[in-house]
């Protein structure tokens, strides 16, 4: 991602205040997947030559894809997988559980019937679907709440601030069980927490509940069945 004999910025640098996508996830270097770890957990990146060490800002927002398994079919209701289970494990561990403690929404998408892609390309917009702006005044909303109530985003709040967040009794006990159940690790109690606290946020919540809490624990259980 940053390198050459005289370091100099590379794309996670870039990205910097941005947003990085990564496609086909499992399909790059194993070495530049794992560079990741280190500007996802701090916003930055230490590069160090013979020469001296260099620090560069990488704080962005990770986009990545990548398929259920090798042919790309396993779960898919129209198409048949063939791949085995040992050929599925073989490419998921390519994204090492470390890297994936550190993505905070892990989203299952299923494939779009055609039609819609069809009705989409037609310009014409499912009833149920929100419009691009409706979500901005909304996301708009939740960050200046973030701002007045602790002075920056919750993205950027310290894992230590997050104990002080508003937290129902209910939605604490919640979350440990599900810590345990799970087997998640305390990085991921501590980003669980900050997803809720948004959800939270977004839904005009003054604190976090179970319904929070459950959400936020959806997004790792991918994680966990790894």
């Amino acid at each position: 991602m940053t390198g050459g004999s005289v370091p100099r910025p590379g794309e996670v640098s870039l990205s910097h205040f941005g947003a990085l996508f990564l496609d086909e996830l499992p399909e790059w270097r194993r070495d530049a997947i794992e560079v990741l770890r280190e500007p996802l957990e701090t916003g930055r990146i230490s590069i160090a030559r013979a020469a001296g060490r260099c620090e560069f800002p990488a704080r962005f927002q990770l986009i990545a894809a990548m398929n259920p398994c090798p042919c790309g079919y396993l779960g898919d209701a129209a198409r048949e997988c063939h791949c085995t289970p040992e050929q599925v494990a073989r490419y998921r561990a390519r994204i090492s559980g470390p890297v994936f403690d550190r993505i905070d929404l892990h989203v299952t998408v299923p494939r779009v019937p055609m039609e819609d892609v069809v009705a989409a390309g037609a310009g014409h917009r499912a009833a149920r679907g929100e419009s691009s702006e409706t979500v901005r005044r909304r996301v708009a909303a939740a960050r200046a709440v973030q701002q007045v109530r602790q002075g920056t985003l919750n993205a950027a709040l310290p894992a230590r601030a997050l104990e002080s967040v508003a937290v129902t009794d209910a939605a604490s006990a919640l979350l440990l069980r599900a810590m345990e159940q799970l087997d998640l690790s305390m990085r991921a109690y501590h980003r669980t927490l900050r997803v809720a606290r948004t959800l939270a946020d977004l839904a005009g919540e003054v604190s976090v509940t179970p319904t929070q809490i459950s959400e936020a624990v959806q997004y790792r259980e991918a994680q966990a069945l790894r």
